[in-house]
């Protein structure tokens, strides 16, 4: 009875399995392999909102599309699903990459194409978003490499839905106010700030203008 239950399980995964790849939009894999951005290219995308609503299930307003194969989930999602038994968490995590670059992100996306394209289980993959110094550097981009990678590769690389330039405008705001607060107490004394703030006037006396007075109790 055990064999036959395991049977019909296998079975059953199979057929699923067999089902999700015919929705899938395949690549005509080549040999040798091309570069990753002609890979990347080549691949006919899925609009992401027909995604989302086709193998998650998500509702109108789930979704906030930015573009066309990009987008952000609502937290409404979370609230709606948190009573669902939780999935497996599987974490890709210490891995030096090898001489042709299969590494975290590589080994990430195969394994949910595995798992996803090749066994019909529902996968979600989760990872970092790459930043400009190593895209731009000797490391260039993180979006996986060869047929496991992200895509469209370029996008996900330079800009995904443009929170990583909202995180280093201020980042650099910061660096900027800490650098001039540092500079303007390592260089002005109290006696310079006070003729910068109170200019002499005819009778060489510096005075408190009006609207100043009422922020000294603050100070």
């Amino acid at each position: 009875a055990v064999t036959g239950v395991a049977a019909a399980l296998a079975l059953r995964r199979l057929v699923v399995a067999r089902r999700a790849a015919a929705l899938l939009n395949k690549l005509q894999l080549k040999t040798p392999v091309p570069p990753d951005v002609e890979i990347s290219q080549a691949v006919k995308l899925t609009p992401i909102k027909e995604l989302f609503d086709r193998k998650f299930g998500l509702r109108e307003g789930e979704l906030f599309a930015h573009g066309t194969y990009k987008g952000k989930l609502s937290l409404s999602v979370y609230e709606r699903l948190k009573h669902q038994p939780d999935g497996n968490y599987v974490v890709v995590c210490g891995i030096n990459p090898t001489p042709l670059g299969e590494g975290k992100s590589t080994t990430t996306i195969g394994l949910s194409q595995a798992l996803g394209a090749h066994l019909g289980q529902q996968v979600m993959t989760c990872i970092r978003q790459p930043s400009m110094g190593p895209t731009f550097g000797i490391k260039g981009g993180a979006a996986g490499g060869g047929y496991a990678q992200c895509a469209p590769m370029e996008e996900f690389n330079l800009h995904m839905t443009g929170d990583i330039h909202a995180i280093t405008a201020a980042n650099n705001l910061f660096a900027a106010a800490i650098d001039t607060r540092y500079l303007h107490e390592q260089t002005a004394s109290t006696n310079f700030l006070w003729n910068k703030l109170c200019p002499a006037d005819g009778s060489g006396r510096g005075t408190l203008q009006l609207s100043m007075r009422p922020r000294l109790p603050k100070t």
